[in-house]
């Protein structure tokens, strides 16, 4: 179920951004690595938010492993709690308009993106709601 916070957040994979596909709003990298194969006058981004990915160890440990998935999004949550800074700077951008959260993920379904995603979208609920 989508709400209006999540509506306002969208993802595209930085190759499909290359292969003509249109992002929605704000374009802001959400990878700690520029994306492979693809020269930085080749994406067009507002921002490339680093500090707001998951941590290196994690992410080696995750190493993109679906069984790992429900573990890996625990761990990620708590890092981003951990790391107001960045998602303050991540939720200025939302609160100006719409978003689309650029990432290089094969997997669709796994990725970091989806789990800032709802990070992102709750601390907006939470802020609507009186």
């Amino acid at each position: 179920m989508t709400t209006p916070s999540t509506e306002r957040i969208h993802l595209c994979r930085a190759y499909d951004i290359r292969a003509g596909a249109v992002p929605v709003g704000a374009r802001l990298l959400v990878d700690r690595l520029w994306p492979r194969g693809i020269a930085k006058t080749d994406l067009p981004i507002d921002a490339w938010l680093k500090d707001v990915t998951p941590s290196p160890t994690l992410c080696k440990w995750f190493g993109h492993d679906p069984a790992r998935w429900d573990s890996f999004s625990e761990q990620y949550l708590a890092e981003l709690h951990n790391n107001p800074k960045a998602v303050e700077i991540a939720l200025d951008w939302c609160r100006k308009g719409p978003v689309t959260l650029v990432n290089a993920a094969k997997d669709r379904f796994h990725t970091h993106a989806l789990v800032l995603r709802a990070y992102l979208a709750a601390s907006l609920a939470k802020e609507r709601t009186p």
